[in-house]
């Protein structure tokens, strides 16, 4: 008689569990895999980004896939306000490539471990782009607005974005302050300006691409703004034009690609592309200022006569310890006498 595959009653079920769990580990095992590489097993890149480059990524995306190492390559796009999108990754947002408005939002995610703290040594200092803060008004400029004296004059409304969400607003405020040092004011008359600045301001939206669309959608005088998104807004037939002025700030915009990254190779050629000349090329055409200088036409981009960079004014890590800690600094206690969230 053959002998039979009993199993004692007590472990029964104890054995079905484990196939269970074993079946099921597969299975997640199996959506994962399905999720890293697409459909017929083609890799899927997460690009996870501030408000403003989406339309240039609409060109970049098509133009890597058509080379030799983007073939093939599939991608998932998010973007929103840089504060935003740099705590929704730290919270587990999937994300393979971040680029965000300014270094301290990449910053938050090698702290969280999940950028390397290397990301920011190469040539370009870990920045794609550049772009400087400038002044977007109206068609025609009808109330005239030419520098920064011009956005506190009585009846001027000026739409900013809230700084506790949005990247833009930082480099905007900086930018305002900044200029104030450059034309002579103590710091204390370069803060009062500040609040001066947010008096003239009806509404903060989240991001420098909302505070865009309240902008063209009719709302105030002035847009404080970076460079590329006016650029953008008159592509798009915006009756809007803009002041490039003489004081302003440097934008620069850091990206990188997240650790422990099974698409790793595919999101580090993606990157890779992004400092071209060819990607560098979109990037232009989209209005940023190329991290190559000799894309950057003098005519189209001017250099202020006042740049300046947030180095000058001490770096990202001691002006987010004066200017924008929610819990006490120059523009928390602006906004809060504004009754106006400082709630990241």
């Amino acid at each position: 008689m053959a002998a039979s595959a009993w199993v004692p009653e007590p472990l029964k079920g104890a054995h079905v569990r484990r196939v269970s769990i074993v079946v099921a580990t597969a299975a997640l095992v199996a959506m994962g895999t399905a999720l890293v590489f697409g459909c017929g097993g083609k890799p899927k890149v997460s690009l996870v980004a501030y408000s403003t480059p989406a339309e240039a990524y609409a060109q970049l995306i098509p133009a890597f896939q058509a080379t030799t190492a983007g073939k093939g390559v599939q991608f998932t796009q998010s973007y929103g306000a840089s504060g935003e999108q740099s705590r929704a990754v730290e919270a587990g947002l999937k994300a393979d490539v971040v680029e965000f408005s300014l270094a301290p939002d990449m910053d938050r995610l090698v702290k969280a471990g999940i950028v390397a703290s290397t990301w920011s040594q190469n040539q370009h200092k870990g920045f794609v782009t550049d772009s400087v803060v400038v002044l977007v008004v109206r068609k025609g400029n009808p109330k005239g607005i030419r520098t920064w004296d011009d956005l506190t004059k009585p009846g001027i409304q000026v739409i900013e974005p809230n700084p506790f969400t949005s990247g833009g607003a930082k480099w905007n405020i900086m930018a305002a302050y900044g200029a104030q040092l450059k034309a002579g004011q103590t710091p204390a008359e370069a803060e009062q300006y500040l609040a001066d600045l947010f008096s003239h301001v009806p509404v903060q939206d989240k991001s420098a691409r909302d505070a865009l669309q309240t902008f063209v959608g009719g709302k105030g005088d002035v847009l404080l703004s970076y460079e590329n998104e006016a650029i953008t807004a008159i592509q798009k037939g915006e009756a809007v034009e803009y002041v490039v002025p003489d004081a302003t700030i440097l934008i620069q915009n850091p990206i990188a690609v997240t650790k422990d990254n099974p698409v790793a190779a595919q999101a580090q050629a993606f990157v890779n592309y992004l400092y071209t000349p060819d990607a560098q090329k979109i990037f232009v055409s989209k209005g940023y200022r190329s991290i190559l200088p000799q894309l950057n036409d003098s005519k189209t981009f001017p250099t202020p006569a006042q740049l300046f960079t947030i180095d000058d004014l001490g770096g990202w890590t001691a002006v987010n310890a004066k200017f924008f800690d929610p819990a006490g600094s120059v523009v928390a206690n602006i906004e809060q006498n504004l009754g106006v969230s400082t709630a990241k």
